[in-house]
């Protein structure tokens, strides 16, 4: 069946997302109310790519774009490769540093090349969706929530990922810290070990399920909900700034974390009033988005 690519332009509303969330290593995850817009429409002949916001003057323009990237390899499985791209990006996540910026790229990719096509969504359903973005990406924690919203479990099945979504208790209003340094996801994870110990590993099964009843039912019980034992130490060195303001936060009663890979810090109860994290960090409050990634036909 011959492959038909629709006229006019798609847009793509991307949110940022927060994994690990403490002791749910590659399996948790969250999405936060700051967005990427990206605005895509096929053309008759080359790519072009332009970027404002976070990443303007850093990103490709060109087919090394990560969304394009992920437009080629969606219209693979759809079944034939446009003539042409073009991209409007209007990025709102910050780039490396935690907070699924790249996640985002993948599923906006994903979703505007499946609605460029004129039964995209016959040929790709939601859960395909996810499994090809997980595939880019190489693990489901952060395309999930981006593609569903809310507070999200992946896993990953021999048919590929899979992931549910749950409603946030109302109570938890999370807080993030983003530093001016980046980080790599390749980095912090060449800082794990091979193995852990038993009894580390029994304590973060055990902390993640209690963390799944904190933050759908019960978020006073988000502190001890957040004891992780399999990676946040591990990476402390590589980012120290990181690792003294989750102590810091944590010393004051507050449910902090790393965010993803990190180094932004993620601060899932309330920060008490006055506290400062100092001149170095942009601190946001945000909303959870429980709808996650949404596709607009045509330019708002």
């Amino acid at each position: 069946m011959p492959t038909t690519f629709l006229p006019g332009p798609v847009r793509v509303r991307v949110p940022a997302t927060s994994a690990n969330l403490g002791p749910g290593f590659d399996a948790l995850g969250l999405a936060l109310g700051r967005h990427d817009d990206v605005t895509a429409e096929v053309t008759g002949g080359g790519v072009r790519v332009a970027v404002t916001g976070e990443g303007a003057g850093e990103l490709p323009a060109d087919e090394r774009h990560l969304i394009v990237t992920a437009m080629r390899a969606t219209f693979d499985v759809l079944g034939a490769q446009p003539a042409g791209l073009a991209l409007e990006c209007e990025n709102r996540i910050p780039q490396a540093r935690g907070l699924g910026s790249s996640s985002a790229a993948i599923v906006a990719g994903v979703l505007a090349a499946r609605a460029l096509v004129a039964d995209g969504e016959q040929r790709m359903d939601d859960d395909a969706a996810l499994r090809l973005a997980a595939e880019l990406e190489g693990h489901p924690d952060n395309v999930a929530p981006c593609l569903l919203g809310g507070f999200t479990i992946a896993w990953t099945e021999p048919g590929g990922a899979r992931a549910v979504s749950l409603p946030v208790a109302p109570a938890v209003r999370p807080t993030v810290f983003v530093p001016a340094e980046r980080g790599l996801t390749s980095v912090a994870r060449a800082a794990l070990p091979a193995t852990v110990p038993h009894a580390d590993a029994a304590l973060n099964a055990g902390r993640a399920a209690l963390l799944v009843h904190a933050l759908t039912t019960d978020p006073a019980l988000l502190l001890p909900a957040t004891v992780d034992r399999l990676h946040q130490e591990q990476r402390a060195p590589g980012m120290p700034a990181t690792a003294a303001l989750v102590g810091a936060l944590r010393a004051a009663g507050v449910a902090a974390v790393v965010s993803g890979a990190g180094p932004t810090v993620l601060a899932l109860s309330q920060v008490p009033v006055g506290f400062e994290p100092g001149t170095d960090w942009r601190r946001w409050e945000l909303p959870i988005d429980v709808s996650g990634a949404r596709v607009i036909r045509g330019r708002l």
